[in-house]
């Protein structure tokens, strides 16, 4: 493992993480409680450094900063589960079992739904179902918060998906009682010309996003939920979403008309060429609003 330089002017790829760093940090964990080896905690480090954008960059003091900045015990008790070990899946359940289904209660405001939606979650906790091989999806998490807030955080990522495909088939079905089954309309051509510095400032822009921006637009524009809907899920009122929302496009736009000014546009070129439509700039956009991990995958 390379060391890092005293400089700490050299990015991931030729610093990579201190040894001595890896050892406090292994030891501030309590990986080997899990049957975790330094190295195999090392590696999950590594891999959650290579997949966060705004440290891609970054000097060997700011990463080891980051690092030290992680939930560790939950890091390693979350990637034990996720190797198998029958200690720390005892240890999650302990702690998280009556959470996970008081947070599905609160997201369905159900029972029973909220029962199934939990009995779900724990089968791709412990990656059941995999036609390549047991996959847990606990080996997704990144310690950047708490391991509780990202649990719900899937939760309501499943329930969303859930009402989606709910919604489409009620959509199709009565669509076809009313009028018959139906051609599926053309694919939108753009008919405009679109300046690559868009596209690529987009795409950049989209892959930053954090889990919550990521959840809010694409449950919103993507899954065609409403405010109010958005709101259960994540248990605060309409209200809260609705600024949150409006903050974010804000912010969005801001963001975007700084990345062309960078890539050499002038700020009214810039201002013109945010008046165009998404759907022109061809690119994958749910497939960018899923979390970096389930992308890298």
């Amino acid at each position: 493992m390379p060391v890092a330089q005293s400089s700490g002017r050299q990015p991931l790829t030729e610093a990579g993480i201190d040894p001595q760093q890896a050892a406090e940090l292994y030891s501030r964990s309590g990986a080997s409680a899990y049957s975790l080896s330094q190295e195999q905690f090392c590696e999950v480090l590594r891999r959650i450094v290579s997949r966060t954008e705004e440290i891609k960059s970054a000097t060997a003091e700011q990463i080891a900063a980051f690092l030290a900045g992680l939930r560790l015990d939950e890091l390693a008790l979350a990637h034990g589960c996720a190797a198998g070990d029958q200690h720390a899946w005892d240890v999650f359940l302990t702690k998280y079992r009556e959470s996970i289904y008081q947070s599905a209660r609160s997201i369905t405001r159900n029972e029973s739904v909220g029962r199934e939606l939990a009995d779900s979650l724990y089968a791709e906790l412990y990656g059941l179902g995999s036609s390549e091989g047991r996959r847990s999806k606990l080996a997704l998490y990144s310690g950047r918060g708490s391991l509780a807030g990202w649990l719900r955080m899937v939760l309501s990522q499943s329930y969303v998906n859930q009402i989606r495909s709910s919604k489409r088939l009620i959509s199709i079905e009565a669509e076809e009682e009313e009028h018959g089954a139906q051609f599926a309309a053309p694919v939108r051509e753009a008919n405009v010309e679109i300046d690559s510095r868009l596209k690529e400032a987009t795409d950049e822009l989209l892959q930053a996003l954090s889990s919550e921006e990521r959840f809010l637009l694409s449950s919103y524009f993507l899954d065609g939920l409403r405010l109010a809907e958005i709101g259960r899920i994540l248990g605060v009122h309409e209200s809260t979403i609705s600024r949150k929302m409006e903050k974010l496009l804000k912010e969005l736009r801001k963001r975007t008309r700084k990345a062309l000014e960078r890539r050499g546009m002038s700020r009214r070129q810039a201002e013109e060429a945010l008046e165009a439509d998404v759907r022109d700039l061809g690119l994958d956009v749910r497939s960018r609003l899923r979390p970096p991990a389930e992308n890298s995958s």
